[in-house]
């Protein structure tokens, strides 16, 4: 089995662009690794991550990009690898780390967890291929709530709307996900890989074209006054005045 952990709690495991291009390379190179038959990525501590770094995003033009780009390329390899991806979702996943999450073949959250696509919030899109995934799994009008609203969703409500596959109490969720990923490092890898290639190809046959379409249409936001108007309320914690320029 491999690991991988979101490890700067301080700032409930936010990302860069750095850390994600380091996590799609780790799971890239696990396609070749016979000592690897289930990946795991979580958390530490209170949350799976809050998404993109917003001081990071307000350092440079380039930031956001870099992000994004790095965040397509772990859903490109989380989606493509020929081994199960488990998600341990130990708090809150936010933004491109609840793409990445829910790009997964399974998603273990604890109960106290809360899935949130906050990116309108800040003036910009869905991307990390979350407008193909999610509404792949819960349809479409619970889809836009999630975005348009970005409002979150507990994992009870993650569970029972199809989101998610897992729920335990917080006490229970490691076992939960150490006893799944056990189970999962013990199948018969290659029926598991056709079983996750056929069904990605049922149920996200537009992946690429969504991930291209955010790409463009993010790359658009990062450039308006909208979306540098709601880094600067993010910082300054209020609400931001948005006037679609």
């Amino acid at each position: 089995m491999l690991w991988l952990t979101f490890n700067r709690p301080e700032i409930l495991n936010a990302v860069d662009g750095e850390m994600m291009v380091e996590l799609a390379e780790t799971l890239e190179g696990s396609r070749g690794r016979d000592d690897v038959r289930v990946v795991v990525i979580t958390g530490t501590g209170r949350g799976f991550s809050a998404g993109a770094d917003m001081a990071s995003l307000r350092l440079a033009p380039q930031h956001p990009v870099e992000t994004m780009d790095g965040a397509n390329r772990v859903i490109r390899a989380v989606v493509g690898l020929d081994k199960p991806v488990l998600a341990g979702v130990n708090g809150i996943a936010a933004g491109v780390a609840c793409s990445a999450a829910l790009a997964a073949d399974i998603i273990v959250a604890a109960e106290s967890a809360a899935f949130l696509l906050p990116f309108a919030g800040i003036g910009l899109m869905t991307d990390g291929g979350s407008s193909a995934s999610v509404p792949a799994s819960i349809g479409r009008a619970r889809a836009m709530r999630m975005a348009l609203l970005g409002e979150p969703m507990s994992a009870t409500e993650a569970l029972a709307s199809g989101l998610i596959t897992h729920v335990a109490p917080d006490d229970e969720f490691p076992d939960l996900v150490a006893r799944l990923a056990r189970r999962l490092a013990r199948g018969p890898a290659l029926a598991q890989s056709g079983i996750k290639k056929a069904i990605n190809a049922a149920t996200l046959p537009h992946l690429e074209a969504a991930l291209d379409r955010e790409h463009t249409g993010q790359r658009a936001l990062f450039t308006t006054r909208d979306f540098a108007e709601g880094l600067e309320a993010f910082a300054a914690g209020r609400r931001p005045d948005f006037r679609g320029e």
